[in-house]
């Protein structure tokens, strides 16, 4: 199994759809690229602690590659706006990618790069290495609930 993180708005929406295709087999809702390595949605809601909201996706290569998972990631959301998604805005619903390992931060380079081509040099999907993600506690149950 491996792992992607991904900041594409609020994390329940994005969170549903990836939780429907072929080879994830977990999702979590959470927050990461912060200044800490605990937090919670109040905290973030402040602005100040500089974490997005994202989806933690535990998946099967062998049945979906890295590279489809953020294919569909710029399908689920709009990568050309600056810190918002439909009717949230604020920096925790920025558009980004967490690597994870260099073959990751590659791979999303380069589909980064297509999808700029594609919209004309307006994406703002931001590319970070994976720092202090944290679950989502507050909505930890409700993740257990719907499952």
């Amino acid at each position: 199994m491996e792992i992607a993180v991904l900041g594409l708005g609020c994390f329940w929406g994005p969170e549903i759809k990836f939780s429907k295709i072929d080879g994830i087999i977990r999702t979590e809702v959470g927050y990461c690229g912060g200044n800490t390595t605990q937090t919670t949605y109040k905290d973030v809601c402040t602005g100040n602690t500089n974490h997005a909201e994202v989806v933690k996706l535990e998946f099967d290569p062998k049945i979906i590659s890295y590279n489809k998972i953020l294919e569909f990631f710029f399908k689920f959301h709009d990568p050309t706006t600056l810190n918002y998604q439909g009717p949230d805005f604020g920096t925790q619903y920025r558009s980004e990618i967490f690597y994870l390992n260099e073959k990751q931060k590659k791979i999303a380079e380069e589909i980064i790069e297509l999808e700029n081509q594609k919209l004309s040099g307006k994406v703002v999907t931001r590319l970070s290495l994976l720092k202090n993600y944290c679950a989502a506690e507050e909505y930890h149950q409700r993740y257990l609930e719907k499952r």
